[in-house]
């Protein structure tokens, strides 16, 4: 039998865990400050949830089987279809917006590489019920706070940031017919990984004359400003040249207007985006994106449910993971143990006493082991260095006006005649956990 996991799927030690757990903890702690609510779905889901959001296709990368009842079901590879059902289940009860997260373990079956595997935890952060440009700040605000939470910095971090109205007012512009923009849009998105050559072939297969398609492969150099003043004038271009400005303002009274770049080339691959996407990258370019997101507006409405505009974000595990460890941001593994009791062998009554001293610190809130079976004091005591123990605890019920002695490494050693004067003093000395 393998001692491995399955291809794509990983071992949680303890030193794994607690860097998930950080992760988590982190996340949770941002997106609760920013007021949203945490819920969660079953992580098994109805076939047809995803097969009608995104074709038959994605049959391919799911988990998928028929259960006992006969039903066609998959586990779940995203978090976006279980939210709109339960959203759309009590829409017209639900306070708006609508601000929620989720922590889902997530599961595709694909080619596992750098900062992709077959499962992951993801955060996903969404609003419902607000089509106002602020809505899409506040997004983007909460994504790149989690950043600072994590120690991260604009000179690490850069949200890329695009607008799909803003992108389609301008291919109207250029007269590029809406059957060409799917083409264009896969272009944009390859701009940083393919050679102009093939993007600019690309383009003519879709019709796109010399100039236009001149046009669109120059998109990636253009900053907001320049398309303000080469195109702010145009018709189909100035409502939302005026609506980004807007958004971008918005930003910099929240605080990340430092992080953000104009970049025409983010269009979110996923078809159900409608108006403002982004996504976060390291400024060194090593990893993939850290978080991406958007405008869905008609999603929801797609999908069977509440005719709601709403946008989101999803953040993975694997890559923030990989990040924080490659800037040594990840936070060693903390010790488990806060006190160790060791006792006295040579009193008889030493063994049960220890045990009352164990279960007086823990009821106080102090983490704390012992040894489970009989050792010499010297091997109970390094038994607790071992463990990570700060503190240790020698209990001796033959020294009537001391019976417990506390030892820290460079302190004297600190007595108490009573179990609660102990406890008093572990509770404020740096010992609860």
């Amino acid at each position: 039998m393998s001692h491995k996991p399955l291809p794509g799927f990983r071992d949680f030690y303890p030193e794994q865990f607690a860097e998930r757990a950080h992760i988590f903890e982190t996340w949770r702690r941002v997106v609760r400050r920013y007021a949203f609510q945490e819920y969660d779905g079953p992580p098994l889901e109805p076939l047809e949830l995803y097969t009608q959001k995104s074709g038959e296709e994605i049959v391919t990368q799911l988990y998928n089987f028929v259960d006992k009842g006969e039903r066609a079901v998959a586990m779940r590879p995203e978090m976006t279809p279980t939210f709109a059902r339960m959203v759309g289940a009590k829409a017209q009860t639900l306070r708006k917006p609508v601000r929620w997260f989720s922590l889902p373990q997530l599961f595709r079956y694909e080619r596992t590489q750098k900062g992709r595997l077959r499962e992951h935890y993801q955060l996903n952060v969404d609003i419902v019920g607000e089509a106002d440009v602020l809505a899409d700040a506040e997004l983007l605000s909460v994504a790149l706070e989690i950043m600072r939470a994590f120690g991260l910095t604009a000179a690490d971090v850069r949200a890329r940031v695009s607008d799909r109205r803003l992108l389609n007012g301008l291919l109207t512009h250029l007269a590029i017919a809406e059957t060409a923009w799917p083409a264009v849009y896969a272009v944009l998105d390859k701009l940083e990984r393919q050679p102009r050559e093939l993007s600019g072939e690309t383009l003519a297969e879709a019709g796109l004359d010399h100039e236009a398609a001149t046009a669109v492969l120059g998109f990636g150099a253009l900053d907001f400003a320049t398309v303000q003043t080469r195109y702010g004038d145009a018709p189909a271009v100035q409502p939302h040249v005026a609506r980004f400005a807007e958004y971008l303002a918005h930003c910099d009274a929240l605080g990340v207007a430092d992080w953000i770049r104009f970049d025409l080339t983010i269009v979110r691959g996923l078809a159900y985006y409608t108006g403002i996407v982004f996504e976060l990258f390291d400024q060194v370019g090593e990893f993939r994106a850290i978080c991406g997101g958007g405008r869905y507006d008609t999603l929801l409405k797609s999908l069977g449910g509440a005719d709601l505009p709403a946008l989101g974000f999803g953040m993975g595990d694997v890559v923030i993971g990989e990040l924080l460890r490659a800037r040594g941001l990840m936070p060693p593994l903390p010790s488990t143990v806060a006190v160790w009791v060791a006792q006295s062998p040579d009193t008889p009554d030493a063994p049960h006493a220890a045990l009352r001293t164990a279960t007086a610190l823990r009821t106080a809130g102090c983490t704390t082991e012992f040894a489970l079976r009989a050792q010499r004091l010297d091997k109970q005591l390094e038994s607790g260095r071992k463990a990570g123990a700060g503190t240790f605890v020698i209990v001796d019920p033959g020294a009537p006006d001391a019976p417990w002695r506390v030892r820290r490494a460079g302190s004297a050693d600190v007595t108490f005649s009573s179990l609660e004067a102990l406890c008093a003093w572990a509770s404020s000395n740096g010992t609860v956990r």
